[in-house]
């Protein structure tokens, strides 16, 4: 697996008062995982992905609460050791400290929002 990370120190990847697609953010990269992060503060982050099928992130935990936006394709989560699968247009709840992995069956992307309590 190839993870491809564009990183931006704060939120001035994103132009003020510009509607933005958030998808067009990223684009898919044969065999790999490719993130942006577009807003990084105190409060949390906020990171668009874009996954290539058969792609995953193995399952581990966070500090904080996580929230994934299917922006594009259809995602499968385990989140505490059950499956969830999320299509384009829905958003789910990863809780703070309970073990959660993201598997690509089809290429996919998200917007992961990180919020710190």
């Amino acid at each position: 697996m190839t993870v491809v990370q564009s990183r931006v120190a704060d939120a001035a990847a994103l132009s003020p008062a510009v509607p933005v697609r958030l998808e067009e953010a990223v684009a898919y990269a044969p065999g790999a995982i490719v993130s942006r992060t577009i807003a990084k503060t105190k409060g949390g982050t906020l990171t668009v992905f874009a996954f290539d099928a058969g792609q995953e992130l193995s399952e581990h935990t966070a500090p904080f609460d996580a929230f994934v936006t299917v922006l594009d394709g259809t995602v499968e989560l385990v989140i505490g050791g059950a499956p969830v699968v999320a299509a384009k247009g829905e958003t789910v709840l990863m809780p703070a400290d309970v073990p959660h992995a993201v598997k690509a069956r089809e290429r996919f992307k998200m917007l992961l929002s990180m919020v710190r309590g």
